[in-house]
């Protein structure tokens, strides 16, 4: 297994670091985004360890998500590849999710 990262949710990693740059220190914000990817790297080893995402199951492309802190990592799994689509801070509303 290997995993890939859209832009999309590149660009969302790097929006969280800045933000947690500027209203907090660069330190949290490292710390942070360190978080992150090592919860995304716990998915080679067991990929379907997310549960399904409720909110994008009319994208009939089987995502699913785990949790890192107040952020969900939203992925999908296509042959031995996992692409992570998102990351989405769960205190926004749900509604608001996206994987472009």
């Amino acid at each position: 297994m290997k995993i890939i990262w859209s832009d999309f949710a590149i660009y969302n990693l790097k929006a969280i670091f800045e933000y947690y740059a500027v209203n907090a220190n660069k330190k949290v914000a490292h710390k942070l985004r360190k978080q992150i990817l090592q919860s995304t790297d716990r998915l080679i080893k067991n990929p379907e360890s997310g549960q399904i995402e409720t909110y994008l199951v009319k994208f009939q492309k089987n995502h699913r998500y785990i949790l890192s802190g107040n952020y969900k990592i939203i992925y999908r799994i296509e042959n031995d590849t996992i692409i992570i689509n998102d990351v989405f801070d769960v205190r926004q509303n749900p509604d608001k999710i996206n994987v472009d």
